[in-house]
Formats: structure tokens, sequence, C-alpha cells
């Protein structure tokens, strides 16, 4: 082996081991498994809502479970968490708005603008106002996900 394989392979060992090290040492507080995010849909709305999720592409420009192309960056709000922000009836009406805009003003290009979902069924809407209403965050992790709401669509920083 060279000289400089050998410089190689000590700087990957160290930052490997300091990695590892880094994580038994961290001093984090630890909840409920660490997983931030829940639903309280019934599995037939949240199937027949994915259903929808794909059929109208909101994938193209929201995260949903934060599963997204890690190449890929999602112009728009994450979904996860947002019934712990916005009521069943609050989402209906914005889904049921001709103008989305006009509730919620958006800094995005306009070919990234959260589109009117008038013109789709009641049934559809409702169907998504339900399931994102069910989208819910632990307590102690709703202060960042009013964070990363806020400044997902204002582009400023966020201040609690």
């Amino acid at each position: 082996m060279k000289r400089g394989e050998k410089a190689v392979l000590i700087l990957i060992a160290l930052l490997v081991g300091g990695g590892m090290a880094r994580s038994l040492f961290q001093s984090e507080v630890k909840h409920d498994h660490d997983i931030p995010f829940y639903s309280t849909a019934a599995p037939d709305v949240a199937r027949d809502a994915m259903d929808l999720y794909r059929k109208f592409g909101c994938k193209d420009c929201h995260t949903l479970w934060t599963m997204k192309d890690m190449l890929q960056s999602v112009p728009a709000p994450m979904m996860d968490g947002i019934g712990s922000l916005r009521s069943e009836a609050w989402l209906y009406d914005y889904l049921s708005a001709t103008n989305p805009q006009a509730i919620i003003p958006s800094r995005l290009k306009p070919e990234y603008r959260m589109p009117s979902y008038a013109s789709q069924s009641e049934q559809d809407r409702h169907t998504l106002a339900r399931y994102l209403a069910s989208l819910k965050v632990q307590d102690w992790y709703l202060e960042q996900t009013k964070k990363a709401e806020y400044e997902k669509l204002t582009g400023m920083k966020y201040k609690q």
C-alpha cells in the first residue's frame, strides 16, 4: 500500500470513528423513539387520500412523511404535522378556494404556487382535508413544525 493510500484510509477511519463517538456521547433528549410525526386517520381515509395525493401530483411540491428525492428540493411546505397547525375545516376551505394565494400569499414562482382544487369533487376535497388534518406532530416537535412552515412560506428566519 502506498503512503498516500494509507493516509486516505487513516483519514476515513478517523472520520468514521469520530462520527460513531459523537453519536455515542451526544446528550440529546430522546422522545417517543424520535419519530415526531403520526397520523390519526383511519386506514381507508389514508389510502384514499394517498391515491389523491399521487393523482393530483402533490408530491411534486410537498413532502409527506419526509420522503423525497434527496436530489430534488421541494418548494412548498412539508405536510408532516399540518394537522397540528390547521383544522380540517380550514384545510377544506383552503383546498376549495379559487385563489389559494389570497389565503396564504406565496413567494414561490407561479409554476410552484398552490393550485386551486375548487373544481375537484367535494368528496375529494373532504378526503384530502380529513387526511391532512390527521397529520400531527408530537407536542415536543410542534415549534419545529411552525418554524419550518414559516421559513418555507416567507423565506425569512422564524422568531418565536
